[in-house]
C-alpha cells in the first residue's frame, strides 16, 4: 500500500520522495516537522467502509500508477523483471485456481445431491453412499427392463418391515419421506443462520450489486465459502422447489474472493478485484449448466457491470478450467457435463414456430406473475412478524412440499431428472410413461426414426400428472425462492416451462397424426413420419420460461443449446426468449434479480434503465431548499477539533474543500475514512498536533510562530480533482455520468463556486421518484 501511495503523490504533481517540502525558515520555527502520510503508510487507507460504494476513478487511477511504477522498474535488474511477469501472470493464476475449486465443488455438490435426495427413499445395502442409479447399474442382477429395481436397493418400507407392497409401505415410505425432507431443510436453515447469514438466497441479486462497486463485507467471505455448499446440498435434497445453479455462482464468486487476498494485485484494489469476480461469476455457470460459452455470455449480460476485453479471455479461461474439471470428476456417469443432456434427431418446421412464441408467450405471462407474487411475498416476510422466524417457515413450506409432492411420480423425484425426462426424445429403449405409444406391428424402422404413433393409456395418465406438477410448481415456488436457505431459480422455472412445453408438444403431435391431412402438416406431417418432438417442445418452454424471469436473451440460447448439443435448434429458442421477453417487459422491465435489488434497498444503476424526464442537477443536488448549508473544509483555517466535530456531527462519505466560507471556490474532495484515518494515524505519531492545530490542504503551510500548535499538513488525501458539472447540466447527462463512470459523488458548482452535492444514491432516489416509486426504499449509500 506504502509503494502505490507513494505512485499518488507523482499524480497529484508533488515533490519526490525524499525531498523535503519544507523551507529552512519552515525548519527553523518547526513546520519542516510536518508528517507526509504518503512517506509514512497507515493502514486503511483508501479502503472503504461497509454498505457504501467504491470510487472506480480513483482506484483505476491506482492501478495504472502500481502498473507504470512495476514497468519503470523492470528495466533496472532481471529480478524486478520476474516480478514485473509474475505480476501479469497472476491474473490467469487467480483463474486457473477459481476454475479448478469451483469445478469441484460443484462436482462434489452434483454426488452429494444425487445420493440425499435418493435416500429420502431408500438406501443400497451394498454401499450405502451409492445413489439408486449407481447402486442398481454397480449389480449383476439388474435386467434392462427394470433398470430401477435390484435387490441390493431397497425403499425404508421394505427395509424395516419386509413388505414393498400395499397401503402399509406406501404410509411408512411417505411419512419417511416427509421426515428427512424435513430435517435437511432444518439443518440448512439451522446452518445458515448460526455460521452464515449470507449464504442464504441466490446470491445473484447480491453479486450484480457488489460488481456494480458496492461493499458487502462478509458475503463473499470464508464463512460463506464454507457453509453454503453444505447447506446447498441440504436444500436441494430436502425436495423444495428450488435449484442449486444460481448459488453456484455465489459459491464461484466466493472463490474468486478467497484467491484474490492472495495477491495483492487484487486484494489492494477494490476495482481489480471484480473483475476476477466477474469471470468467477462466469465459471459459475459454466459448472451450474455445463455450458463456458453461456457462463461468459451470462456474465457478460446478466452480472457483470464492468467488463473489460481483458476480463473477457480471462473469464473464458475460468469456465474452461471449471468445465474440464467437472468433466473429470463426471458427477453424472454419461461423460456429460449435464444430466439433461439431448439429441434430437428430427428437424423442426416453419409451421411449429407458431407453437414455439406461444411458448414464449406463456413464459413472459409466468415471468410476470412469478415476479409480482414472489416480491409481494417477500416485502410481506420483510414487513410482518414472519420475517422473524425463518426457521419455521423453512419447516413449513418444506412439510408442505413434501406433502404433496410425494403422490405425484413427476414431483417426488429431483428438478432436474424431470426436466431431464421431459428433454428426452421417445426412442425404442426409453420405459417412461411419456413413452407409452400404441405400437404398429406392420411398421419397422429404425431406432433413430421412430415414426409419430397414437398416444397410449401411459400418455393421457402423465399428462394429468405434469398439469398437475404445472400448477404445484407455478404456486410453491413463489413461496420457495427468497427463504432463509439456498435457493437457485434457473432450475424451477426451466422446470415449470419444460412442463408446460412437453404438454404443448404431445398435443401437436397427436393432432399431427389424426389429422395429417390438414393443410398446416400436409407438406410436412406423413403418416409413418416422425415429424413432432415433443422433447423439443419441452426445452423451448424451459427457455421461455427461464428468460421471462430472468430477462435473459443472448447468453440464454447459447446456454440452451450447449445443454442439447445442437445448432439447428437456435432459431426456436431465439424465438421463445425473444417473445418471453418482449411479453415479460409489457408488464416491467425489472427481471426477478432487479426486483429483488430494489427490494433490499442497494445502490444499483442498471445501465439498461433509460431515464427521458427534464430536470436539472440543480433539482437533484442537496442542500435543497430549507436545508442546513452544506458541510465543507476549508483549506486553511480548520482546526482539528473543527474536523473531528464535523465528522461526529455528521455521517456524510465525504467533504468539499474550499478556499474560504466566503469565496467557496471549490478545491477538491476529501473522504470521510481517510480523513479520520488521518487524524488518528498523526495524532499516535506526531508530536505536537492537538485540537487546536490548524488542518492545511494546501501544498506548503504559512510560517507560524514557535509558540503556535504544530499543525496538520493533510494535502496528500486530498482529490483536487473531483468530478464537477453545472447546476444546469441535465438530469440524463448527470445520471449517464455515473453509470459509465461508476461514480460516489459528483459536485455541482458555478463559475467555480460550489453550490452542492450528488451523490449516487441522490440518483436513485431521483429516478424512483420520477417513475412514482418510494424514493426512501434506497436505503445503503
Amino acid at each position: 500500500l506504502f509503494k502505490l501511495l507513494l505512485y499518488i503523490q507523482k499524480l497529484w504533481s508533488v515533490l519526490p520522495p525524499g525531498v523535503s517540502s519544507a523551507t529552512p525558515t519552515e525548519e527553523m520555527n518547526g513546520a519542516g516537522n510536518l508528517m507526509d502520510f504518503l512517506d509514512e503508510p497507515f493502514p486503511d487507507v483508501s479502503t472503504y467502509e461497509d454498505f457504501h460504494t467504491i470510487d472506480w476513478l480513483r482506484e483505476k487511477s491506482r492501478d495504472t500508477d502500481r502498473h507504470r511504477k512495476i514497468t519503470s522498474k523492470s528495466k533496472e535488474s532481471i529480478w524486478e523483471l520476474i516480478k514485473s511477469l509474475l505480476d501479469a501472470w497472476s491474473g490467469w493464476v487467480v483463474m486457473l485456481l477459481i476454475g479448478l475449486l469451483s469445478g469441484t465443488l460443484a462436482g462434489v455438490i452434483d454426488l452429494a445431491v444425487d445420493w440425499m435426495t435418493d435416500l429420502k427413499e431408500g438406501v443400497c445395502l451394498s454401499a450405502f453412499w451409492y445413489s439408486h442409479e449407481q447402486c442398481c447399474w454397480t449389480s449383476n442382477e439388474t435386467t434392462f427392463d427394470d433398470r430401477d429395481k435390484c435387490p441390493q436397493w431397497q425403499k425404508w418400507a421394505e427395509l424395516m418391515t419386509g413388505h414393498t407392497e400395499g397401503a402399509g409401505a406406501y404410509v411408512l415410505n411417505y411419512f419417511l419421506y416427509i421426515l428427512w425432507a424435513l430435517l435437511f431443510s432444518f439443518l440448512a436453515v439451522s446452518l445458515v443462520r448460526v455460521f452464515a447469514p449470507y449464504a442464504c438466497g441466490s446470491g445473484i441479486p447480491e453479486i450484480k450489486t457488489i460488481l456494480s462497486g458496492f461493499i458487502i463485507r462478509g458475503y463473499l467471505g470464508k464463512w460463506t465459502l464454507l457453509i453454503k455448499p453444505v447447506t446447498l446440498v441440504l436444500a436441494v435434497s430436502s425436495g423444495l422447489s428450488l435449484g442449486k445453479e444460481g448459488p453456484l455462482v455465489h459459491v464461484a464468486c466466493c472463490c474468486g474472493n478467497l484467491f484474490c487476498s492472495l495477491f495483492s494485485k487484487y486484494s489492494k484494489n477494490e476495482a481489480k478485484r471484480r473483475e476476477v469476480l466477474s469471470a468467477a461469476a462466469a465459471a459459475g455457470v459454466s459448472v451450474a449448466f455445463g455450458a463456458p460459452i453461456g457462463g461468459v455470455l451470462f456474465s457478460l449480460e446478466e452480472v457483470s457491470y464492468y467488463f473489460p476485453l481483458k476480463t473477457l479471455w480471462r473469464s473464458f479461461f475460468a469456465a474452461l478450467v471449471a468445465a474440464f474439471t467437472l468433466r473429470s470428476i463426471n458427477p453424472f456417469g454419461n461423460s456429460r457435463l449435464v444430466l439433461f443432456y439431448v439429441e434430437y434427431h428430427t428437424p423442426w418446421y416453419m409451421a411449429e414456430l407458431v407453437p414455439f412464441i406461444l411458448l414464449g408467450v406463456f413464459g413472459g405471462l409466468w415471468g410476470t406473475l412469478f415476479i409480482r407474487a414472489n416480491i409481494a411475498w417477500c416485502r410481506r416476510r420483510k414487513t410482518t412478524q414472519l420475517g422473524k422466524y425463518p426457521v419455521l417457515e423453512v419447516i413449513a413450506v418444506t412439510g408442505i412440499t413434501a406433502l404433496l409432492a410425494y403422490p405425484n411420480p413427476y414431483t417426488r423425484r429431483s428438478t432436474s431428472e424431470l426436466i431431464s425426462e421431459l428433454f428426452n426424445d421417445c426412442g425404442a429403449l426409453e420405459s417412461s410413461q411419456l413413452c407409452d405409444y400404441i405400437n404398429n406391428p406392420n411398421m419397422s424402422r429404425p431406432v433413430d426414426d421412430i415414426p409419430d404413433r397414437p398416444a397410449g393409456p401411459g400418455v393421457y395418465n402423465a399428462l394429468w400428472q405434469l398439469a398437475l406438477a404445472l400448477i404445484f410448481k407455478i404456486v410453491i415456488t413463489i413461496f420457495t425462492f427468497g427463504m432463509k436457505i439456498p435457493s437457485g431459480l434457473f432450475i424451477p422455472s426451466m422446470a415449470v416451462g419444460a412442463i408446460a412445453g412437453r404438454i404443448v408438444g404431445i398435443a401437436v403431435e397427436q393432432i399431427a397424426y389424426h389429422h395429417h391431412d390438414w393443410i398446416i402438416f400436409k407438406n410436412w406431417c406423413r403418416p409413418g413420419a416422425d415429424c413432432v418432438t415433443p422433447g423439443l417442445y419441452a426445452m423451448v418452454g424451459a427457455a421461455a420460461c427461464l428468460g421471462g424471469v430472468t430477462r435473459m436473451t443472448v447468453s440464454l440460447v447459447v446456454i440452451m443449446f450447449e445443454l442439447t448439443g445442437g445448432l439447428e435448434y437456435i432459431v426456436p429458442l431465439m424465438a421463445a426468449a425473444v417473445t418471453s421477453k418482449w411479453v415479460a417487459d409489457a408488464f416491467g422491465k425489472e427481471g426477478i434479480y432487479e426486483s429483488h435489488i430494489q427490494l433490499n434497498g442497494y445502490p444499483y444503476l442498471d445501465v439498461r434503465d433509460e431515464f427521458t424526464h427534464r430536470t436539472l442537477a440543480t433539482d437533484v443536488m442537496r442542500p435543497r431548499r430549507n436545508d442546513p448549508p452544506l458541510a465543507v473544509l476549508t483549506q486553511d483555517s480548520t482546526t482539528v477539533e473543527d474536523v473531528e466535530t464535523l465528522i461526529k456531527d455528521t455521517d456524510y462519505n465525504g467533504f468539499p474543500v474550499v478556499v474560504s466560507r466566503e469565496s467557496e471556490r471549490l478545491i477538491g474532495f476529501v473522504q470521510r475514512r481517510d480523513l479520520t484515518l488521518a487524524i488518528k494515524n498523526a495524532r499516535q505519531k506526531q508530536d505536537g498536533v492537538v485540537s487546536s492545530s490548524v488542518v492545511y490542504f494546501t501544498e506548503d503551510a504559512p510560517q507560524l510562530p514557535a509558540s503556535n500548535p504544530q499543525p496538520l499538513k493533510l494535502r496528500r488525501i486530498l482529490n483536487l480533482s473531483p468530478f464537477t458539472v453545472t447546476d444546469h447540466t441535465p438530469m440524463e447527462t448527470v445520471v449517464d455520468i455515473f453509470r459509465k463512470l461508476g461514480l460516489r459523488q459528483c459536485l455541482v458548482t458555478r463559475s467555480g463556486r460550489l453550490l452542492g452535492i450528488i451523490t449516487k444514491k441522490d440518483v436513485l432516489r431521483h429516478m424512483a421518484q420520477m417513475m412514482n416509486q418510494d424514493p426512501e426504499s434506497i436505503m445503503f449509500n
